[in-house]
């Protein structure tokens, strides 16, 4: 472990804190891994996040590289989000952290 980044504002754990630090990121990261996720369905699943809120993170995660947000011509619009690669491949470190909270907390 290089110890040299160990406190620096460009370590990795800073970082990956800056993009999945909003309050509902990691749960929504969680959710949408499951499967392909319409906008409806993610806040139905999330009743606590307001529609401005869900909204918000939602774009910060695309915009990050995390999320693939996919809008169909409809009418009523559907608009449906997956994780990308990216998104993926953090999916190992939300599973850790589930365990670990399944087991300690």
């Amino acid at each position: 472990m290089d110890h040299s980044k160990k406190h620096s504002y460009d370590c990795g754990i800073n970082k990956v804190q800056r993009i999945v630090g909003g309050k509902w990121k990691l749960s929504l990261l969680w959710y949408i891994s499951e499967e392909t996720r319409r906008f409806g369905d993610i806040k139905r699943a999330l009743p606590d996040i307001t529609q401005s809120m869900l909204t918000k993170q939602l774009r910060e995660l695309e915009n990050d590289g995390l999320l693939h947000r996919e809008v169909y011509k409809e009418v009523p619009p559907r608009v449906e989000y997956t994780l990308t690669n990216l998104g993926q491949r953090f999916l190992p470190i939300l599973k850790s952290m589930s365990e670990w909270g399944d087991s300690n907390l």
